[in-house]
């Protein structure tokens, strides 16, 4: 399949673990397409905004913080029909470090898809609903903290 045979939805999300092995997440609402559950803080890219700027745009409407993106932590796409329009899309994601230099743990965005921002701690995010975005980035920094 050619490129112009498909719409591309590029997104950047943030991975945010502290020291007390909580990791920031973001309850999306569904949108009205699916069950609610935890993302990673971020979204999709505007057509004119690079990556990192789109991460930290998305970061503050989600979770009230600034941050500064660092270093590509993983990457992830997945190919489906459209909701809204004919054919396929791909979504490619990218997971990057970031760090937090402001702000307050409050969401900012109103009438978005997300409801509200929380620290949540690593051993009790097991069996709780969450987008496969979270399972991907955190698999990428664990194997990092095994590298350490």
């Amino acid at each position: 399949m050619e490129f112009t045979d498909y719409h591309t939805r590029l997104a950047a999300y943030a991975l945010l673990v502290d020291e007390q092995e909580r990791v920031l997440l973001a309850w999306w609402n569904g949108e009205g397409h699916s069950d609610p559950e935890w993302s990673l803080p971020g979204g999709g890219i505007e057509f004119e905004e690079s990556v990192r700027d789109g991460l930290v745009r998305e970061v503050f409407e989600e979770t009230g913080y600034h941050v500064e993106p660092g270093p590509l932590v993983a990457e992830h796409f997945s190919t489906a029909r459209g909701r809204s329009f004919d054919g396929w899309f791909r979504a490619q994601r990218f997971v990057f470090d970031a760090t937090i230099t402001g702000g307050e743990l409050g969401t900012t965005e109103v009438g978005g898809s997300t409801d509200h921002a929380a620290w949540v701690p690593l051993a009790e995010l097991e069996g709780q609903p969450r987008s496969e975005i979270v399972d991907v980035a955190l698999a990428a920094w664990r194997a990092e903290e095994a590298r350490r």
